[in-house]
Parts: C-alpha cells; structure tokens; sequence
C-alpha cells in the first residue's frame, strides 16, 4: 500500500521533484528516509483523493538519492499543489505537539500515545490532545482606506492586519474589538466575518475579518506596534504574502474597490 510520506527536520519538509518541473510529497509503500529509533509515525487523515497519509520527524537534515530536497514548510506554499501544503501543515503541528508534549502536566510521568492524535499518562490516567492557538485578524476600513500595521515580531519591511490572541472567556467578536482598542486605540463597527485559516507555524488557527472605522486618534501600542498608517489602494506599503489570510483579505477588499 503506498503513502504520502510527510517528512520533517524541524521546519524543513523532504519534497520530490516531479518531471514536469513541479514538486510533490514522496508517494511510496515505504519512506525514503528511515525512521529515527524511538520515533512516531503518524496515520494521519486522507487526502480528499483518498491517498493514505503518513508523518514523521528525522534528526538529521538529511537528503535521500534521487529527485528530493528539503524545503521550508512556509517555502512549499509556492512548491505543492494546496491540498499537499495544507496537509503538510497538519502533519508539521501533530510532529510539533508530539515532540513538546512529552510528559504529564498533572504527575510528571513521561507519556505515552493513546491514538493518532492523543496521548495519555500510564499513571494518572490524564489524556492530552493537540492544542490549537487561536488568534483573530481585522482589516480596518475607513471611507477609501485601510489600516495596515507593522508589528515589530515581523522579519521584513512588510504590514500587516491588527491581530492578536483569542483571551480565555472570550468571544472572536470580543476578542477583535480588544485588540483593535489595546493596539490602536481606536473603536470599530460592523465587524464582519471573512474566513479562517489553518496557520501550522507552530500551531494556530487564524480568524479573520472586516471591521469599520468608528471613532479615535490612532496611538499605536508601542511595545508590539513599530509603524502604523492609513493606507489607500494606490499607495500600499509592502503587504504580507500570499499564503497568509492577511493576504487574502486584502486581495479581496481591492478586487472589490474601484
């Protein structure tokens, strides 16, 4: 039987060139990198095809013969057919949860898996499964413009959305107008549900929105916010890339502008 072997090193994926020139996930009875001692391999759900799904971490950055290479998980965005990157996204956070999660919060004992997705304590008892990070996003809008920010965690020039972490006891809504006030100051409406998007680095779930512009001088929260503006159609700054939600919104809001 063969499967989609999903490998990792870290935040690397092991891709197989294709002859047309194009990359996909190693499709075999047996991986082409061997499985470390002492390592789990992962059944993971089907593709939408059917295809089988297997995943696995190697310790090394090692390369196999033949038509392979390793590519940075965000880097096959622009290499894999979508339903392969999204895969390769669920695979990387089950990987990642496997390899933080591996002792009891509640006795210490070490664990031990239970299913493809869960492990439990052979002394207490106590189940775990994967725990997603949920955050929200908002693009701003006031009469022509939009607010874009640049928040001092990014690696390049680039701005983004308003964003932040969903609070325990907190709605999405909720969650968006703190954040919006917490980092800009400024009060919205008409908030309106975009979409959600898987975001696997580490292990997020990204929720996204159009809000309004209703009141307040912009004060950026310095200690999280370098830049901030109002920005047109016709004089964007450098936005995210394509793979992000962020992306997404704003493509949408200038497909949809004169």
């Amino acid at each position: 039987m063969k499967y989609f072997w999903f490998i990792f090193h870290r935040t690397n994926l092991l891709v197989e060139k294709q002859p047309d020139g194009g990359y996909s996930i190693p499709f075999s009875e047996e991986p082409p990198l061997t499985v470390p001692d002492g390592g789990h391999v992962f059944s993971v759900s089907p593709m939408e095809s059917g295809e089988l799904v297997k995943a696995f971490s190697v310790e090394e950055d090692a390369v196999p013969d033949g038509p392979f290479e390793m590519c940075d998980l965000r880097g096959s965005f622009y290499k894999l057919p979508q339903g392969l990157y999204l895969k390769a996204g669920k695979c990387h956070e089950l990987l990642y949860w496997d390899q933080n999660t591996k002792f009891c919060g509640r006795c210490g004992t070490p664990l031990v898996l239970h299913t493809d997705i869960s492990k439990r304590c052979p002394a207490c008892g106590k189940e775990v499964w994967p725990q997603l990070a949920t955050a929200v996003i908002v693009l701003i809008h006031r009469e022509e413009k939009v607010l874009l920010v640049h928040a001092r965690n990014f690696k390049s020039d680039f701005y983004g959305l308003v964003a932040g972490f969903v609070e325990t006891g907190e709605t999405l809504e909720e969650a968006v107008h703190r954040e919006v006030m917490e980092e800009t100051g400024i009060r919205i409406t008409n908030l309106r549900y975009f979409g959600s998007q898987p975001w696997p680095y580490p292990c997020g779930l990204m929720v996204g929105f159009n809000a309004d512009y209703v009141s307040g001088s912009l004060s950026l929260q310095k200690d999280e916010l370098s830049k901030g503006s109002w920005f047109t159609k016709d004089n964007l700054p450098t936005i995210p890339e394509k793979l992000s939600i962020a992306r997404m919104i704003l493509d949408d809001w200038l497909a949809h502008i004169e």
